[in-house]
């Protein structure tokens, strides 16, 4: 078998797990497109950011920053916590990138939460070369979502309607993920953490300073409380 025949294999094999996440990150990727657009910024800067960034809520928060005054430490902090999780996906993948070569340098870089999803639970069906099967998984879902947002900041160029209000799409992101995961929990205990020191956190700092201790302080209580919930079912 050819090496050509092996990434065709590889790719074929690949890509129907992909198809679902085409379909949300066109979506998402051409809404974050517009949005970056609309407020003042050109498709390359969303180009750039979707190939170097590829993280879809920091990359929505990411355009915030850019139009607030210039805080590097903030943002830093701020990007750490919002993509925080990836450390712990990073861990769980560690014995699958055994051996990937160059490859596992793009597997790293590549790796959000779908590509964990279907790389950390499928198998390369048999005679699919694992390395490659994991790298166009990777690829192909990093490609939707670079393509998708560029064609929505090209369109953005065209349109002449009111876009007041589009960037509630982020919000609307979180929303879905938080209902999400509430309805797979047994128990709601972290959902109450969650809420409580967003509340909490929003009467004390305000509307403009809240997220960073929010964020804090819910990595805190998790830490602190991990044993009882752990013991409970609250973090299954």
């Amino acid at each position: 078998m050819t090496k050509f025949d092996v990434l065709r294999k590889a790719f074929k094999s690949a890509f129907p797990y992909t198809i679902p996440i085409f379909a949300g990150f066109w979506f998402l990727g051409m809404a974050y497109g517009i949005y970056m657009k609309v407020s003042g910024f050109s498709f390359w800067y969303t180009l750039l950011m979707t190939v170097v960034i590829f993280g879809g809520s920091l990359e929505f928060v990411t355009v915030s920053m850019l139009l607030s005054p210039f805080a590097p430490l903030q943002s830093f902090i701020m990007a750490l916590l919002i993509q925080a999780r990836h450390l712990f996906y990073g861990l769980a993948m560690l014995d699958k990138y055994k051996g990937m070569g160059w490859k596992r340098f793009y597997l790293i870089f590549g790796l959000c939460d779908e590509t964990f999803s279907i790389n950390c639970s499928v198998d390369a069906p048999e005679g699919v070369d694992k390395g490659w099967f994991m790298f166009f998984v990777t690829l192909l879902n990093q490609t939707y979502w670079v393509t998708g947002s560029t064609m929505g900041a090209v369109l953005g160029s065209f349109i002449r309607f009111n876009t007041e209000g589009l960037d509630f799409v982020m919000t609307a992101m979180f929303v879905v993920i938080f209902l999400e995961q509430l309805m797979k929990e047994k128990k709601h205990y972290t959902a109450i953490i969650g809420v409580g020191a967003s509340v909490l956190c929003r009467l004390i700092f305000g509307a403009d300073s809240f997220m960073i201790p929010t964020m804090i302080l819910i990595l805190c209580m998790l830490w602190a409380f991990r044993k009882p919930l752990e013991r409970s079912g609250g973090l299954e």
